[in-house]
């Protein structure tokens, strides 16, 4: 990348990769960045890949802050809980067979959601969970409370380690994205399930609103995930793509197959469902979020409540808090590289929710990011590096190439952000 000296180019002349916006803007609200990529289509995700970005209008205000003053002022919540009593009735069962699916991993938010369908709503759902790729010892012990202490029907999936390594691997190289595997089965998972067991009902925890973004699946009907009757998560979203086509790990299948002695069977957990078979069970997915207002820290108290959940027992790296996203040993490292490509750590992620759900202010917010956003993870690290492989010289060194020159500039041998949030980046 070279050195970089601020004053040397003018703000037209840096490079911007990844298709993000040339102008940085920070919401005046929440101080979430407009470099914040949306959802992509993983399967359609390569080296070269463009990003979708999150708006934030001609006011300053991003559309995750427009999206829940709406929630706080507009929606009729006693009417959606009624529009998910009606739903719920089409698809409730009355023979002992579950009637929904509850996908998760025993955090805050899958314990939220679960608990409403099963001991509000009476629904018989079954849970299931695709492995984080290293279990904390904290996100075991709360994947067991919600079981046993909630007291739910579970199937926890663990796909083959060697192949989940390897792609672990492939998209931190590629992509600098390693939790690209783990999304993939998170999302893959479910429908396979609908399907195996004739539950053709689930529900996953926040929408895509609540970040300001649409996950690019989804059809025109905001309350849904997926519907295999229009664009759900199927082959059919690919345009009838051969599956040796699509992307993982930043490498199209067939390449993995050739090159990495790979065979396509052992990769069969990542493809998404058949679409004949989608159709045939008519599979609806739809975001509990929708119906019921969702605050991730009231989501942890209540959590707490029923199941015991444990936060870490040390403030998490790269934030403040302690109660989210806990489970994976893995999980520092996608907020990580989310900083270093697009400028945007976890304080920022974590504290502009917390600003939309008025627990803390817009100052507060700036305050936390600036102290701890772009903290390199350490507690996991050599087990980090391990599992894909790496030095810590060989990562840091992937992590600069992955710095888009717009975001990043070289200063006194430091690489410094240009922006942040309060106007106090390089170029300010």
């Amino acid at each position: 990348m070279g050195q970089y000296d601020p004053g040397s180019q003018t703000r037209e002349q840096f490079e911007v990769r990844f298709g993000l916006p040339r102008e940085v803007k920070f919401c005046k609200i929440c101080n979430i960045t407009n470099q914040r990529p949306n959802s992509v289509n993983e399967y359609q995700h390569s080296v070269d890949s463009k990003k979708r970005t999150i708006a934030i209008n001609e006011d300053g205000v991003c559309a995750a802050c427009v999206n829940k003053e709406k929630q706080h002022g507009e929606v009729d919540w006693k009417a959606r809980e009624q529009e998910l009593w009606t739903l719920l009735e089409k698809y409730r069962r009355h023979d002992g067979r579950y009637d929904c699916i509850a996908p998760g991993s025993g955090g805050k938010d899958s314990i939220y959601a679960s608990w409403l369908l099963k001991y509000k709503y009476k629904m018989n759902p079954l849970t299931v969970t695709w492995s984080p790729h290293l279990y904390t010892d904290v996100g075991w012990r709360n994947f067991q409370g919600w079981i046993h202490k909630g007291g739910f029907d579970n199937f926890l999936f663990t796909p083959n380690g060697k192949v989940h390594r390897l792609l672990t691997r492939l998209a931190t190289l590629n992509l600098l994205h390693p939790f690209q595997p783990f999304i993939l089965g998170q999302k893959t998972y479910v429908t396979k399930m609908c399907a195996q067991f004739d539950i053709p009902l689930a529900f996953y925890g926040e929408m895509p609103g609540e970040y300001g973004t649409s996950d690019g699946i989804a059809n025109a009907d905001e309350r849904k995930f997926a519907s295999a009757t229009g664009s759900g998560f199927s082959m059919d979203m690919y345009g009838g793509q051969d599956k040796m086509d699509l992307f993982l790990g930043g490498e199209q299948v067939k390449n993995i197959v050739e090159k990495h002695g790979i065979n396509v069977a052992d990769l069969n957990a990542y493809f998404p469902l058949n679409p004949a078979i989608a159709r045939e069970k008519q599979i609806d997915i739809y975001y509990l979020g929708y119906f019921e207002k969702w605050d991730p820290q009231e989501c942890y108290y209540f959590s707490v409540d029923k199941t015991g959940f444990e936060a870490n027992p040390v403030r998490t790296e790269g934030t403040y808090s302690k109660y989210n996203s806990i489970d994976d040993k893995i999980d520092g490292y996608h907020y990580y590289t989310s900083w270093i490509k697009f400028g945007m750590g976890r304080a920022m992620q974590d504290s502009s929710q917390e600003v939309r759900n008025k627990k803390i202010t817009t100052e507060e917010g700036r305050a936390l990011i600036k102290k701890f956003d772009g903290e390199k993870p350490a507690r996991y690290h050599q087990e980090f590096l391990e599992y894909v492989g790496l030095t810590d010289k060989e990562f840091m060194a992937l992590c600069d190439t992955f710095r888009s020159p717009h975001l990043w500039a070289r200063v006194n041998g430091e690489w410094k952000l240009r922006h942040t949030p309060g106007k106090d980046g390089v170029d300010d």
